[in-house]
């Protein structure tokens, strides 16, 4: 199963995990950055701040439940 970790930049604390989403759409077309970045505007809220926020494609192994991070150029980090 794909998904997307979100991180929030905290530049004194570092780096924050604020959520996983899995991706459920079955058609790839409509996948786009945008797209994911406003569907974790209307899970968290709006008050989230987009050039804050990033995320990073990861496939979740149904079986074991183990995250395995994707290919670096799937991170978007704004």
């Amino acid at each position: 199963m794909i998904a997307y970790e979100f991180y929030i930049r905290d530049p004194k604390k570092g780096d924050r995990l604020i959520g996983i989403l899995p991706e459920r759409r079955k058609d790839s077309s409509r996948i786009t950055e945008e797209s994911i970045m406003h569907w974790v505007e209307n899970i968290l809220g709006r008050s989230i701040n987009g050039e804050e926020v990033y995320y990073i494609k990861v496939r979740i192994d149904e079986d074991s439940g183990e995250v395995l991070k994707l290919d670096p150029s799937s991170f978007n980090q704004n």
